[in-house]
């Protein structure tokens, strides 16, 4: 006998079926929200390097879905709900101030994912959410070409209406391991192959352990193709913005975005990114600046000249790097050897070895096949009390707080329309 038929179960705990289910409690309906770590919100802890990028600044629809690209054509109609304003409005009535970082990146005040996981814990909870935690959800349970529950170790918990937010397979560890692509593959949904989307990149140059932790802003990154070259200039990725050096290779939000374009890149040869440290300055203008700066300091080493030009904590590696002698003076510097250094700091390569795996993937690109949700109420096509969310779509993303926009809106709008029948 179904005893006890909840109105709402929501799979999974992370930010998009947090929000479903304090919006679906909100409404008035009873809500289960089941778990299968032993707290919610693992992920969401680590994002933003434990800092949380909330949602992008960008308050016209337009412009932000234009980010997205062709995936941004099947979101209109969720964002038309609930967008970025409605985000920011939801956290700051819950009072928790933000700021807003170089890229339009929103970020809690207090630079803790924990401000934010607080108050969606404290969200549902208000709303009467039960939780279910510690508890894997085996498969759907379907009768009569309808699911009407779901199944978890030791038994089978009975809903009207059933919201999946599982999330894709990045950060594994967390518990995102892409259990839900199985279940729903098996109901008819057609499923894309997660893939690291947005993640750091590992790199042959040795010199990149030196920099290890060492961040630049506002340089340009180039990508360059060794062995096809016709390729790449079709296909031209530049960008400029951040880069942080890590013990294997490079990451940041800007290699983040550009990771799954030099991802496909790979396949073709020998990928290289050059690193223009001084964007702002041409080449003619970095020669005269260089004169310049080894003319005030004629009678400094090399290796003690250039801290004023860029940072640092970089020096040592571009004085290494230009096959320039360290210990001459700034006035023994040769033409030729003003020339290579000002092609190296206006370029310096990085070698590309691989992608790092899902492991350290920000967010995985794949999942479920978008022309079979219904955007307007999140609803699979195939299943009409079947809601599916978050990172289980197949939607492109870019960093920069456009994921986590994606789990309010499509948590909010599905939450919503779980109840509304």
């Amino acid at each position: 006998m179904k005893e006890n038929v909840w109105d709402v179960v929501i799979i999974g705990g992370g930010p998009s079926g947090m929000m479903a289910a304090g919006r679906a409690a909100e409404l008035g309906a009873k809500v289960i929200l089941i778990e299968k770590n032993d707290s919610l919100g693992k992920k969401l802890l680590i994002t933003g390097g434990g800092r949380c990028n909330v949602t992008n600044a960008e308050f016209d629809n337009r412009k932000l879905l234009e980010k997205f690209k062709d995936d941004g054509k099947f979101l209109f109609s969720a964002f038309s709900q609930y967008s970025v304003k409605e985000t920011l409005d939801f956290f700051h009535n819950r009072n928790m101030e933000t700021k807003i970082e170089p890229g339009q990146r929103v970020f809690p005040v207090s630079n803790k994912s924990q401000s934010v996981w607080n108050v969606m814990v404290e969200y549902i909870k208000k709303e009467k959410v039960t939780i279910l935690s510690n508890s894997p959800v085996v498969d759907f349970v379907i009768e009569n070409k309808n699911i009407i529950g779901v199944k978890i170790v030791d038994k089978i918990i009975y809903a009207r209406s059933i919201i999946v937010a599982t999330g894709g397979k990045s950060h594994p560890e967390t518990g995102s391991t892409g259990d839900a692509f199985k279940w729903l593959k098996n109901i008819g949904h057609t499923i894309i192959e997660p893939i690291p989307s947005l993640v750091p990149l590992a790199t042959k140059d040795k010199w990149i352990k030196k920099l290890a932790g060492v961040s630049l802003d506002n340089v340009k990154l180039t990508v360059y193709l060794d062995d096809v070259k016709q390729f790449i200039k079709k296909r031209p990725i530049s960008k400029t913005g951040k880069i942080l050096f890590t013990h294997v290779g490079v990451s940041g939000p800007t290699i983040l975005n550009m990771s799954k374009d030099i991802g496909g890149l790979l396949g073709y040869g020998d990928v290289v990114i050059k690193l223009d440290l001084l964007p702002n300055f041409d080449q003619e203008k970095l020669n005269l600046k260089l004169l310049e700066i080894f003319k005030e300091n004629d009678k400094k080493k090399f290796k003690n000249c250039l801290a004023g030009l860029i940072l640092s904590s970089v020096v040592p590696v571009v004085v290494e790097l230009s096959g320039i002698d360290p210990e001459i003076q700034c006035n023994s510097v040769t033409r030729e050897e003003r020339i290579k250094l000002i092609s190296l700091l206006k370029g310096i390569p990085i070698n590309i070895d691989k992608l790092l795996g899902l492991d350290k993937a920000i967010v995985s690109s794949g999942g479920v096949a978008l022309n079979e949700i219904d955007f307007k109420t999140m609803r699979s096509r195939l299943y009409p009390n079947l809601y599916i969310i978050g990172d289980l779509l197949n939607i492109d993303r870019p960093s920069g707080g456009y994921s986590l926009q994606i789990c309010w809106t499509t948590g909010f709008v599905a939450g919503t329309n779980a109840v509304i029948k």
